[in-house]
């Protein structure tokens, strides 16, 4: 699995976007696109429902070398042995954690990614630990209907202040991502622009290739 600090695009197998898609299909042309890192968003669905999914991807990113976020439920990243979960705010600190560990363990059996929405957020954020912080979203997203833009300029105070990976998210497309870079993200995660492209893999490696033209550190 390539290290967290050379990952650039951060893709995601959401069932709200499958519209009737095998999960192992997309799961397989967003690693052959060239994804850095995956991760199964299956809002509303059981924990048990979560674990099938995950059970039927992780196979597929181990072989490719990509990591396997499981969103919303550290549980099951921790049962099917996922090297990733990630938590919102309401499911992190509204959950009652204070610290990364009280997720992941000590030591680690898994990493964790948190959400954060504002700069005062991701300060609060930061204190807890995590190993990245998701900032956004940049654009209106229909992933998130009624999460009010958090804009470019929040993209550029992560560039500014925060010093771990994090990956811009939120109604990034492409012809939205050169804005995005410029305002200083190395790293973004796409949903909606690739599962909806025509072809996955082929959308998947346009990003990849744009993110390539600028210098990761």
């Amino acid at each position: 699995m390539k290290p967290l600090a050379d990952c650039r695009l951060y893709t995601f197998v959401d069932t709200g976007y499958l519209r009737g898609r095998d999960p192992a299909l997309v799961c397989r042309q967003l690693c052959e696109g060239g994804a850095d890192l995956l991760q199964l968003r299956a809002k509303g669905a059981a924990p048990a429902e979560v674990r099938r999914l995950a059970e039927m991807l992780l196979p597929i990113t181990r072989a490719a070398g990509v990591g396997l976020v499981i969103n919303d439920h550290p549980r099951v990243a921790l049962q099917v042995g996922a090297p990733w979960c990630h938590l919102g705010q309401e499911d992190f600190f509204g959950a009652g954690y204070r610290t990364a560990a009280q997720v992941t363990g000590c030591p680690k059996a898994m990493r964790l990614g948190l959400s954060t929405h504002t700069p005062d957020q991701a300060l609060r954020t930061l204190k807890a630990g995590p190993d990245y912080i998701a900032i956004g979203p940049v654009y209106a997203t229909p992933t998130k209907p009624a999460a009010p833009p958090a804009t470019l300029d929040y993209v550029r105070w992560a560039a500014s202040h925060v010093h771990l990976p994090w990956f811009a998210i939120g109604g990034i497309t492409l012809d939205t991502l050169d804005a995005v870079l410029d305002a200083g993200a190395r790293r973004i995660c796409a949903v909606s622009a690739i599962l909806n492209a025509p072809d996955v893999r082929a959308a998947c490696q346009t990003f990849k290739q744009h993110l390539n033209r600028r210098p990761l550190h």
